[in-house]
């Protein structure tokens, strides 16, 4: 199993020295790759150039490019260019988001996802792989009929012979297709106790794509925060306000796919308690009312040889890559979350 870092947002209270300073102490510790995230603040793409230029060694990922805010085409432009600028590192993972950021930050209707997921990594792998471009499906259809329009296809190669592609997904729908499409999965929340839920779905993908797929050529990279402390309560404390963050607030009471995915884990009664506190701002609460025992299964929290057992869960759970986002506010305590990860899988 693999080692990644993700930096999340940008900033995170740290300034820009001290951000590439973490990622060039994991690339020197041996993480495998890097990854940022997009909401509705910075952007992925940019924060992956400044690292392209900085780093040797240390793959770069997109945790996600939110599909509602570039075309398909952009995508592969970008993962193209990124993938120049680092000589090959690039690792494109891609989402759909969700209902509030496309409609209220993107104004893209937020209908359709399968079928919109499926036609989109077509066109970005045909455009990847230099093809003229000529898509007619039931979302995306290029060139357009009934204008000027015209087949193009990308005027730069990437290093890559093929980039590969990673879909973050924790519906059952949605994983089965990851499967099916793309190179590797991006689950949010993961518990790797859980897994024989997912394996079916896997599987599933799979088969529909033929050829022989499976679990060798696919690459789980659930992201997990991390936090290594004899005090496990206090580490248990530090993930709070971000589990009730997604199990309580990212969505609605109608629409919540982390709320959704809790429930599935046996945890409804905390997965209502959390949200109705959350939403009605009670957030502290919120946090409060999370069960160690959901914390323990989302999170990697406590003493070293605790974190040591769970790390092999993972391994065994058939993880590829852990993502590692060090639970940590400043600079001197994240930097010492990444080495204290790096040594207990040595």
């Amino acid at each position: 199993m693999k080692l990644g870092v993700h930096i999340g947002y940008w900033g995170l209270g740290l300034t820009a020295a001290q951000q590439l300073e973490l990622v060039l102490e994991a690339e020197r510790l041996g993480y495998d790759s890097v990854w940022t995230a997009e909401a509705y603040g910075s952007d992925a793409a940019t924060i992956l150039a400044w690292l392209a230029q900085a780093t040797t060694t240390i793959k770069l990922g997109s945790a996600i490019f939110q599909m509602p805010g570039r075309s398909a085409a952009m995508t592969a432009m970008t993962a193209a260019t990124l993938d120049q600028l680092s000589d090959g590192r690039m690792l494109l993972g891609i989402g759909t988001s969700g209902p509030q950021v496309a409609e209220g930050w993107h104004g893209q209707r937020f209908a359709h996802q399968l079928q919109r997921t499926r036609e989109y990594v077509a066109v970005v792998r045909m455009a990847l792989a230099r093809e003229r471009v000529v898509f007619d499906g039931e979302t995306l259809t290029l060139p357009l009929p009934d204008g000027p329009g015209k087949a193009l296809k990308l005027t730069i190669s990437p290093v890559q012979e093929r980039i590969p592609i990673y879909i973050a997904a924790i519906g059952p729908k949605n994983t089965t297709l990851a499967a099916e499409i793309a190179d590797g999965w991006l689950p949010t929340l993961f518990s790797p106790e859980h897994v024989g839920e997912f394996l079916p779905l896997l599987e599933d993908g799979f088969a529909r794509a033929g050829g022989g797929k499976g679990f060798a050529d696919f690459d789980i990279v659930p992201t997990v925060t991390a936090m290594v402390s004899d005090d496990r309560d206090s580490a248990r404390d530090a993930m709070r306000h971000y589990v009730a963050l997604y199990v309580g607030g990212m969505g609605s009471r109608k629409q919540n796919f982390y709320n959704a995915l809790v429930r599935r884990y046996g945890f409804e009664e905390a997965a209502d308690t959390v949200q109705e506190l959350y939403l009605e701002g009670r957030k502290d609460e919120a946090a409060a009312a999370l069960p160690a025992e959901l914390i323990d299964t989302l999170c990697l929290v406590g003493p070293p040889d605790v974190v040591r057992e769970r790390l092999a869960v993972y391994r065994d759970a058939g993880v590829g890559t852990l993502m590692i986002s060090p639970m940590a506010w400043t600079f001197e305590d994240r930097l010492a979350q990444l080495r204290a990860v790096a040594e207990l899988t040595e």
